[in-house]
């Protein structure tokens, strides 16, 4: 079913009415009503005018030969801008050095044929769909760090089993060997043990005997009181 519609001699140049015309080719008549409806050009309240005449020119039609058409189903098959009579109609407008220029009066013509075919040779545009993240592949990632680190915390307790284990074998057979088999445990100690080793404070001779002249003076006190 197809069906045409034409509005003549509307004011304007045909090279803007183009520019409008050309966003609602070979789309779906609903999709085209809404370009139009925000596309900030003066043609584009005309052209809507006439795509709307050409769906209802579908209806009819359809009606009077007992078919059914969804009105929502029809495309923009063929659209075009034609130009118009001057109608000479001239203006002058005044220009430097007392010149003048004239000026036209640009009209058009608008045609838009509407079937209910899709056009061949144009897709309609479709939203894009993001690609869901797969959940398995983010769970592995998120899994690795944390055996790798278990891995690392093993190796190092074994490391240390190792070198105790030789420092008492070598105590056995040479002494000397087991003080530097020594050293080298003592160098392998954890974080924490060093933070306690550092944080323990230990008390000073002079700290200890800042309670001694009190202690003095309280004794004296003492022996003065029973010899009275």
């Amino acid at each position: 079913m197809e069906a045409i519609a034409k509005t003549r001699h509307l004011k304007g140049s045909p090279r803007k009415a183009r520019l409008v015309i050309d966003l609602i080719r070979g789309r779906n008549v609903s999709q085209a009503l809404n370009i139009l409806k925000f596309t900030d050009k003066r043609a584009a309240d005309p052209i809507a005018k006439t795509l709307r005449s050409a769906i209802a020119n579908a209806t009819y039609q359809a009606e009077q030969a007992n078919i059914a058409i969804d009105p929502d189903d029809l495309y923009v098959k063929t659209c075009f801008v034609d130009m118009g009579a001057h109608k000479n109609r001239r203006r002058m407008r005044p220009a430097p050095q007392g010149r003048a220029y004239r000026e036209q009066r640009h009209y058009c013509h608008i045609t838009i044929l509407v079937s209910s075919d899709k056009p061949e040779g144009k897709e309609i545009e479709k939203p894009v769909k993001k690609a869901k993240l797969n959940t398995e592949d983010t769970g592995e990632k998120k899994a690795k760090p944390t055996t790798e680190k278990k891995a690392k915390s093993k190796k190092s307790v074994e490391e240390l089993e190792m070198l105790k284990a030789e420092a008492e074998t070598v105590e056995v057979e040479n002494p000397k060997a087991a003080k530097t088999k020594a050293v080298e445990t003592e160098d392998v100690k954890s974080e924490s043990e060093i933070a306690d080793t550092k944080d323990a404070t230990s008390q000073t001779p002079a700290e200890k005997n800042e309670t001694a002249p009190a202690d003095e003076a309280q004794e004296k006190i003492n022996e003065d009181l029973e010899k009275q």
